[in-house]
């Protein structure tokens, strides 16, 4: 089996090189390369053409928001991972809404970035859960007030506690165990979610999600 290829942009030499350290004992991933700012990792991922960038967002000249922006739109199969120490939610919602796969907060458990890393490589999303459960509470406030309504009145509310720990990144089977359903139950629910809402793939049902609780995005 190919080993995930990642890409690893870090101002910090001796992040850098942690980051490097814990990638090599993965048996299914390996380093393909380094980048010191943003400059360097637009180069290196048209260069290089990794399945994963491991991105910092604070850096000298070019930052990870534009960098990510770039490589997205430049090189769109290749999958970008946000590692940073903010955890300012517009931060977090810039770099969603610039294409990245997954943010993870440096001082999170070193599973959680691999775990990012993996779901990103498999085209899903990984939210930091601390972040996800803030803002799946939020939106369901907002829901609850009245501020948000259009598509997601057309859901049942069985279909809405579904689209909850969807957004939430329970599998199916985690679902069914939940709610004491079948997974084709879930899977079920999950096609008229689907369809409801126009979305086509898991990830986006998940932006829609966020978009629907916070979209103050400031540059």
């Amino acid at each position: 089996m190919a080993k995930i290829r990642v890409l690893v942009v870090e101002d910090h030499a001796i992040v850098r090189q942690g980051i490097r350290l814990l990638l090599d004992v993965q048996p299914d991933m390996e380093v393909a390369g380094e980048a010191a700012d943003g400059r360097e990792a637009i180069e290196a991922a048209g260069r290089l053409l990794p399945d994963v960038v491991v991105m910092d967002l604070a850096m000298p000249g070019l930052n990870g928001l534009e960098a990510t922006r770039a490589i997205r739109k430049r090189f769109p199969n290749v999958q970008v991972v946000a590692l940073t120490v903010h955890e300012s939610e517009d931060y977090f919602f810039q770099m969603i809404t610039a294409g990245a796969a997954g943010y993870v907060l440096k001082g999170a458990d070193p599973s959680q970035l691999l775990e990012a890393i993996r779901t990103a490589h498999q085209g899903e999303v990984f939210l930091h859960p601390p972040l996800t459960t803030k803002l799946v509470r939020d939106y369901l406030r907002r829901v609850g007030e009245g501020e948000v309504t259009e598509s997601y009145g057309l859901l049942t509310e069985r279909e809405r506690e579904v689209l909850r720990l969807l957004a939430e990144g329970h599998t199916n089977q985690e679902i069914a165990d939940i709610l004491t359903i079948g997974p084709s139950t879930v899977q079920t629910h999950r096609a008229h979610i689907m369809e409801k809402l126009r979305l086509r793939k898991r990830s986006e049902l998940m932006n829609y999600a966020i978009r629907q609780g916070l979209l103050d995005l400031r540059p």
